[in-house]
């Protein structure tokens, strides 16, 4: 419990304006979710929080690096994190009816009771949105220093074997593509 409250502000006594926060994020951040496609995280996130009359501006700054493993050679990268996220944070009556029908994504509901903004699951998410779907070697370090030698040339053969290899259900239909 107390590690979440890391990750939380109080509201309620702040000033309308700006204020701006800092947090440190590793790998013992992701322990309650379980495990991760990445590791040795280390990241800050800087946020800038403006808070208004009725409502909160958050921009999220995400800027550190993960290691993950290549997806095309399997070997060890490290890879940059740097991202922006901004949310809106409103205060009503009805947060949870208010959520359901909202659409936008960039926009989320709280109770005006509320006291706490929790941002530990926003940060989670974001540090993962980070990360690209497909985390491989840069085009121009494909077969450099970094990459899997063996790995890459067994793709290569199985490329080279894939266009060589004819169906025998479709050979005999070879005949009649120029027919016309």
């Amino acid at each position: 419990m107390n590690f979440r409250r890391e990750f939380e502000i109080a509201f309620v006594g702040l000033k309308p304006g700006v204020h701006n926060y800092e947090y440190r994020v590793d790998d013992k951040f992701f322990q309650n979710y379980g495990s991760q496609d990445f590791k040795n995280c280390n990241a800050v996130i800087k946020l800038e929080l403006d808070k208004k009359s009725g409502f909160m501006l958050l921009n999220f700054d995400i800027d550190g690096n993960v290691d993950i493993s290549c997806d095309r050679c399997g070997n060890p990268l490290t890879l940059k994190l740097w991202e922006e996220f901004k949310i809106m944070v409103k205060l009503v009556d009805n947060p949870d009816e208010m959520n359901e029908q909202e659409e936008d994504p960039d926009v989320y509901y709280i109770s005006r009771s509320e006291s706490h903004l929790q941002l530990v699951d926003w940060i989670y998410e974001f540090i993962n949105l980070s990360i690209p779907l497909q985390k491989m070697c840069a085009p121009n370090e494909v077969g450099g220093l970094q990459c899997n030698e063996e790995v890459l040339a067994r793709l290569v053969k199985i490329e080279v074997d894939k266009q060589n290899d004819v169906n025998p259900l479709w050979k005999g239909l070879e005949k009649f593509k120029d027919l016309n």
